[in-house]
């Protein structure tokens, strides 16, 4: 653990309430106090929370976007901000989006087109902060080609059958990255293999010629023979995951929440400033394949929140698939908030 810059963390802290105590406190257009502020400064909602601690409870997938929870867990960073998290395993993403449905999980790291599909009748999940996003040297999902399928270009998948998920980010990114190689709708060719472990089977085997991965499992199907036609580094408004809390959570506990999304940002830090120090994070919590411990290297992680160039895509994509007939206003469903 780095109890140096544990150390200063508190010490921030320490000043922030010092300043907070000393300042009024934020209001919006409406005249009502901010959640970062609260009624009476950042101070009580930080003795509130060491008085009454809240559990907020996350369902946790094992992918590479979720490293910096455990981070954060296991540098302490959620104990010193006064909030205690609970990791729910998931193996799925439909696992992932029941488990907030039935209240046994307060938030998840997931999409924008899921917190969509949640809100489509009521707001009852809000994005807090972005999980992860493409870099300009580091995709997130990736078209790849089957080994012998003599695909190189994307102009070789017109009219190709690429195996996705659909109704899905997978679908979502796959349709908008080839729409910007010039493709018109009738030239872009699926089909559904909605678990990701048999679209890799079925890319690795040559059964179908081009199927669409989250990396670092896109990475693995390079390592195994596949190759990238297209990725999402250079089309960052597409492929980002998020943090999203239910909305009761977050009107009951904000202080928890804005504690989360803090505790969220310094463990960013700590993986700008040394990525390779977490690598065995990666082991332990099963985030990579085992072929790829020896030469992965965790990619960079965003600050910041979805943007509403991105909510109002994903909401015109979903309309156009016939997946959603509603308009979700920006600020209903994304809470900027807790940021800092």
């Amino acid at each position: 653990m780095k109890k140096t810059i544990i150390l200063g963390i508190a010490l921030m802290l320490s000043l922030s309430l010092i300043l907070g105590a000393c300042s009024p406190a934020a209001t919006n257009s409406d005249g009502a106090e901010e959640v970062s502020g609260e009624v009476s400064g950042e101070d009580e909602a930080v003795v509130d929370l060491e008085e009454n601690p809240v559990t907020l409870r996350i369902a946790v997938l094992p992918i590479i976007d979720t490293i910096p929870l455990f981070v954060a867990r296991d540098e302490g960073i959620f104990d010193e901000l006064g909030v205690n998290v609970e990791f729910i395993p998931v193996s799925s993403a439909p696992e992932l989006s029941q488990m907030v449905a039935s209240e046994q999980a307060d938030g998840m790291v997931t999409d924008g087109l899921t917190v969509a599909f949640f809100n489509k009748e009521e707001i009852q999940l809000q994005i807090v902060r972005y999980g992860q996003t493409p870099s300009e040297d580091r995709g997130h999902f990736f078209i790849l080609a089957a080994k012998d399928s003599g695909i190189t270009s994307p102009e070789d998948l017109k009219n190709v059958e690429i195996g996705i998920s659909e109704g899905t980010i997978i679908e979502y990114i796959t349709d908008r990255l080839l729409e910007k190689e010039g493709f018109s709708a009738d030239e872009i060719a699926t089909i559904a293999v909605p678990k990701i472990p048999d679209r890799m089977a079925l890319l690795g085997s040559g059964e179908i010629q081009a199927a669409v991965l989250p990396d670092p499992l896109a990475s693995l199907a390079v390592l195994q023979g596949a190759t990238i036609v297209l990725d999402d580094s250079q089309s960052p408004e597409y492929g980002a995951s998020v943090y999203a809390f239910s909305k009761e959570i977050i009107d009951e506990h904000p202080e928890a929440i804005s504690a989360f999304v803090e505790a969220i940002d310094i463990a960013v830090d700590l993986l700008a400033e040394d990525p390779q120090e977490y690598t065995s994070l990666l082991v332990e919590n099963k985030l990579i394949p085992q072929p790829l411990i020896e030469s992965y290297i965790i990619p960079p992680f965003p600050y910041g929140i979805y943007s509403e160039v991105e909510w109002e895509d994903t909401l015109l994509w979903a309309q156009g698939k016939d997946l959603l007939s509603v308009n979700i206003p920006y600020e209903e469903a994304i809470n900027a908030s807790f940021l800092p």
